[in-house]
């Protein structure tokens, strides 16, 4: 794999670079065993500064039997793309719900809407298969929809079904410096799997 290949390549640069050779000798403790549950910490922070989780480094490092952080890597991004290439039919999608019951602007429902993309993905980055949804939804194409909601109680509704289904939402609630009460709620937005989505604001019309 392409990807794999370049970490690959990285990664030997970067011990050809570090004077590490002794450090980097499997102790008694990490010895490649298929069996054992511990892993070596070099090989570990190597691949932590790849930005690879931690627990999947851990799991990285045991199915290639503690031999090497590159091994590691390779069999990490190589399991990576195998899972993106599987996922490839999928669509994914960011769906907006704006509040019609609040007198909004066409620049204000913007201006909401902008929050709402930003607020979700700001919390995408919280838990690793969000992030990874964002990056196969942004890769996909950034699909973006927005639809009308009837009023707070039916956006607070959508949200409970969203969480539900385990999509990941964020809830606007707006300052109330311009055109509408503080705290109102004025955009509900959603992401997830095309088809998952479209069980929650399927059935909503296009703004």
């Amino acid at each position: 794999m392409c990807r794999a290949k370049l970490c690959s390549l990285w990664l030997a640069s970067k011990l050809r670079s570090s004077n590490v050779s002794q450090a980097m000798e499997p102790s008694e403790g990490s010895t490649p065993d298929s069996g054992s549950q511990e892993v070596n910490p070099v090989y570990l922070q190597q691949l932590r500064e790849l930005d690879i989780p931690e627990e999947a480094a851990k799991q990285a490092l045991l199915h290639t039997r503690n031999v090497s952080a590159e091994e590691a890597a390779m069999y990490y991004f190589n399991k990576l793309e195998n899972e993106y290439e599987g996922d490839e039919d999928l669509m994914f999608k960011m769906v907006f719900v704006v509040n019609m019951d609040l007198s909004m602007g066409v620049g204000k429902v913007a201006a909401q809407v902008g929050h709402g993309a930003v607020g979700l993905y700001q919390a995408l980055q919280e838990k690793n298969s969000w992030r990874e949804m964002a990056w196969k939804w942004d890769h996909a194409g950034a699909k973006k929809v927005v639809v009308q909601g009837t009023n707070m109680a039916h956006l607070l509704e959508l949200q409970a079904l969203a969480m539900s289904l385990n999509l990941p939402t964020y809830l606007v609630q707006d300052a109330g410096r311009t055109q509408v009460e503080a705290g109102s709620r004025t955009v509900l937005a959603i992401i997830g799997e095309e088809e998952m989505v479209n069980n929650v604001t399927g059935s909503l019309k296009l703004l």
